[in-house]
């Protein structure tokens, strides 16, 4: 028999080969009926049964792909989270962009914008994480946390106007999720590697 790192291996790249899947090449958008033979590795495992994470379902489907699978550390997860983060965002970002196209009253073209704003900042915030999981974790959970009330903001102007779009409120619900993920796995870094300033 293999030994249990070559049939990691194997699985990973036959899954890389087979999978429709990619990080490059588009956002998560899980559907509703989540198969609950989803493969994971234990990093991921034990990311999703945080104690931050609010929807388990969501988070072992996101971080299903080969490349998130293949992880061998929880800063490259990490690493992989932010990138499935802000791809997320810019998905988002881009729907936002063609619903403003629509005619529409100014209070919802102001709440639209609020919106905008608040998914750039994410894109921002989520790529600027990245680069911060090694050298000062403490920094990249308050990075990944702000997100959470610029959402907040976005969620309030859409309710205000009755703007009422379900993929802009399924991109929201998944943006709060991709936080919370966020949140978790630079909690576990900063435990394991605290700031020393």
């Amino acid at each position: 028999m293999a030994p249990p790192n070559q049939l990691c291996l194997v699985l990973v790249i036959f899954l890389s080969v087979f999978s429709p899947s990619s990080l490059s090449t588009s956002a998560i958008f899980p559907k509703a009926n989540v198969s609950l033979s989803i493969l994971s590795s234990q990093l991921v495992e034990n990311l999703c049964n945080g104690k931050a994470i609010q929807n388990r379902r969501f988070c072992l489907k996101a971080l299903s792909t080969p490349e998130v699978i293949a992880a061998m550390d929880t800063t490259e997860l990490g690493t992989l989270i932010m990138k499935l983060g802000a791809a997320n965002a810019k998905a988002t970002l881009n729907v936002y962009n063609e619903i403003i196209k629509k005619p529409g009253s100014p209070q919802s073209l102001k709440a639209l914008n609020c919106c905008v704003e608040a998914y750039k900042y994410a894109i921002l915030s989520f790529e600027m994480v990245s680069s911060e999981l090694v050298e000062d974790p403490q920094t990249a959970n308050y990075d990944v946390v702000v997100i959470g009330p610029e959402i907040a903001n976005c969620e309030k102007e859409l309710i205000n106007t009755k703007v009422q779009s379900p993929r802009l409120l399924a991109g929201n619900r998944f943006i709060k999720y991709y936080v919370s993920m966020g949140y978790e796995i630079t909690s576990t870094l900063e435990l394991v590697n605290p700031n020393e300033y």
